[in-house]
């Protein structure tokens, strides 16, 4: 697992160093060997509670894998917040949002750890993964909007913002309009989503424009993008997503009988119910 420290983080997205960026890729979780994926189980839209480690099927490469775990709502999580402060979120757009995030964070429980990411024509690390909350909302308070949109680098950032921690990270990502400001690509954005074991949720208003790649960007994570009729919505649809991402399943599990490197086709489901299974279709192998 690469070695991350999130002050050099902040210091290299800030400054735009696109190769250096490429060249620290995160690795997915092989943890003691161990591959972990977030799963979330539905039925006609509820979360199925309940289940054990015995209750899923996995397949790595079409291999079928014992699963070793399946923790519900036990690990704490990280939630980190990757938001736009391009010029065009201003006046009651910003409110909105600085609401948003800040009824997110009463949300979260003791044990939860928070940060925040903001992206114009600079990526910054306002605030490192922390308990203390209020250090968070003091940072989404000081952060001021201006500026174009480097929506891929500030998503490329929020996904290394918790590579360190054993925690469940949660990147809730919000943007008004599509990028122009990037150093990265969309495709190395989409890569180091399959590196990493992030779950991304990404909210923007309708007919944003990044639309598209939000949606490839969350389906690589296993988690979802959203449209918004109005920003008023924002601060109910996050927290109804750290309500969501709680009641997710942590499953884990050894890989057997198949090659370490590469990429790795996914199939998750759930023996014996029927019910909607939603997880990362697959992940790179170390």
């Amino acid at each position: 697992m690469t070695a991350w420290r999130p002050a050099a983080v902040a210091g290299v997205v800030a400054f735009g160093a696109s190769a250096a960026l490429v060249a620290q890729q995160p690795t997915f979780s092989s943890r003691l060997d161990a591959v972990r994926v977030d799963v979330l189980v539905t039925d006609n839209g509820r979360p199925v509670q309940g289940l054990t480690a015995a209750d899923f099927v996995v397949l790595d490469n079409g291999t079928p894998q014992t699963v070793d775990l399946a923790i519900f709502e036990t690990l704490p999580v990280n939630m980190i917040l990757a938001l736009d402060r391009s010029k065009s979120v201003t006046g009651e757009r910003l409110v909105q949002l600085q609401d948003a995030a800040r009824t997110a964070l009463r949300a979260l429980a003791p044990r939860d750890q928070a940060a925040l990411v903001t992206f114009s024509q600079r990526v910054a690390l306002q605030q490192a993964l922390t308990h203390d909350a209020g250090a968070v909302v003091a940072a989404i308070d000081f952060a001021q909007p201006g500026g174009q949109t480097s929506l891929f680098d500030g998503v490329y950032a929020g996904l290394l913002a918790g590579v360190n921690d054993p925690s469940r990270n949660l990147v809730l990502v919000f943007s008004d309009g599509i990028d122009t400001a990037s150093w990265l690509s969309p495709a190395q954005i989409i890569e180091t989503a399959k590196r990493s074991d992030a779950v991304v949720y990404a909210l923007s208003p309708k007919d944003a424009g990044s639309a598209s790649f939000l949606r490839d960007l969350t389906g690589q994570t296993g988690g979802s993008a959203l449209e918004v009729d109005s920003l008023k919505e924002l601060s109910g649809r996050f927290v109804a997503i750290l309500e969501e991402f709680r009641r997710r399943y942590l499953l884990s599990y050894s890989p057997k009988g198949v090659q370490p490197g590469g990429w790795h086709k996914l199939e998750v489901r759930v023996k014996n119910r029927r019910a909607t299974v939603k997880a990362r279709p697959g992940y790179i192998g170390r």
